[in-house]
């Protein structure tokens, strides 16, 4: 599912709110998301799942064209773990224990 999809199928959901306004509020609620990430904290969306960043260390990595060293920079990246709930509802009722990477021991959802 794509931006426009999810904006179509809330609109024909809530059709008392106009399409401008849903553009609004999934697109503030989008922005909302991505500023608390860019200033480190956490999201967390009950039953949904919460989304983090993760630092990743600088490193030599290798160019797979030539095999040459590659210096690569450290850099910041979006995380997402599954909440219970919606593992439960991928996993016809079963959890699997889901993502178990240890990256906080919060497992809350």
């Amino acid at each position: 599912m794509i931006k426009s999809e999810l904006i179509n199928r809330l609109a024909e959901r809530n059709q008392h709110l106009t399409q401008r306004d849903i553009e609004r509020i999934v697109g503030t609620i989008f922005d909302e998301i991505a500023s608390a990430l860019s200033r480190g904290d956490r999201v967390e969306l009950r039953g949904f799942g919460a989304f983090s960043v993760k630092r990743r260390p600088a490193r030599t990595g290798r160019n797979p064209r030539t095999g040459a060293a590659v210096e690569v920079q450290e850099k910041f990246v979006p995380f997402f773990k599954t909440g219970k709930e919606l593992r439960l509802k991928l996993n016809g009722g079963v959890d699997h224990g889901g993502d178990d990477s240890g990256d906080d021991g919060d497992d809350n959802a």
